[in-house]
């Protein structure tokens, strides 16, 4: 598949701006992103391209900092060397270890995440999905029926199995991630991950004590009565995927409409990540 590639000069604007617009961009079709010494590359399929489109989201981005942009016709390429390249393994608090197959194992750490991420979103090393296994290792799995919406790699799907939970269905819309999560719930001699590649129409008609959502705010808002529909009495959401001040109170004001209360969040960078109780 032939991609376009764009590489943005973002000197001068904070890490969180950064964030912003990487995610605008994901919004929109780019899939993979590269940092540089002065900014990030983003790539996108060359039939999902569209330039009217990109500049009209990013107007809003061009008054909060200096923005230049350019645009290659990238054909065929290994994505797969672009992946190993930039990924390196990281430890999340003194107890995960997330690693590739091309990384040596690191004893010593209660839970070895091996992810192989390719082209899907979710190695750890963004803030959200640490964030989002930091709050699972304070949950107790044992025994759980869990959803996890967005898996991306499937990185907390396996990290719930490896806590403890008996079950757990995995839902993204993106047919790469699904692949992803196969793929990666072998790598770690996982079993009873139900892999299901859609939205909220997929949702299984049955009780969850535990739902994992790491996507945007938007995605959130539209789905939380979906996850409050499936979610036991007492059971836990924990949602992230947004930021702290700007998304945090409209996201627990949308879930307190549907039964959901605050209980307790993390923040890092701005993006938060957040408990809430059925």
């Amino acid at each position: 598949m032939n991609y376009y590639e764009l590489i943005f000069i973002t000197t001068g604007c904070e890490d969180y701006q950064q964030d912003l617009l990487i995610n605008t961009l994901a919004e929109i079709g780019f899939d993979t992103f590269e940092e540089t010494d002065s900014g990030f590359k983003a790539y996108i399929p060359e039939g999902q391209f569209d330039m009217e489109k990109l500049e009209e989201e990013l107007f809003a981005h061009m008054d909060m900092f200096p923005l230049r942009f350019y645009v290659n016709f990238i054909q065929q390429k290994n994505w797969n060397e672009v992946w190993e390249s930039n990924f390196e393994p990281i430890t999340i608090g003194d107890k995960i270890h997330v690693r590739a197959t091309f990384h040596e194992p690191k004893p010593g750490y209660p839970y070895e995440l091996v992810i192989d991420p390719k082209m899907a979103f979710g190695t750890g090393h963004h803030q959200t999905t640490s964030m989002m296994l930091q709050l699972m290792t304070e949950t107790d799995f044992s025994g759980k029926n869990v959803l996890d919406m967005g898996c991306g790699t499937g990185i907390l799907a396996i990290m719930a199995r490896k806590l403890g939970a008996s079950n757990v269905i995995a839902i993204d819309y993106d047919p790469v991630c699904c692949e992803s999560t196969i793929e990666n719930t072998l790598l770690n001699h996982e079993s009873n991950i139900t892999v299901l590649c859609g939205s909220k129409e997929v949702i299984p008609n049955e009780p969850f004590d535990i739902i994992l959502a790491n996507i945007n705010r938007n995605i959130l808002l539209d789905q939380i009565e979906s996850y409050a529909r499936v979610l036991k009495p007492a059971g836990k959401l924990y949602l992230s995927g947004f930021y702290e001040a700007a998304d945090l109170g409209i996201v627990t004001n949308e879930a307190a409409i549907h039964g959901l209360k605050y209980d307790y969040h993390k923040t890092e960078n701005d993006w938060a990540a957040v408990k809430l109780v059925r």
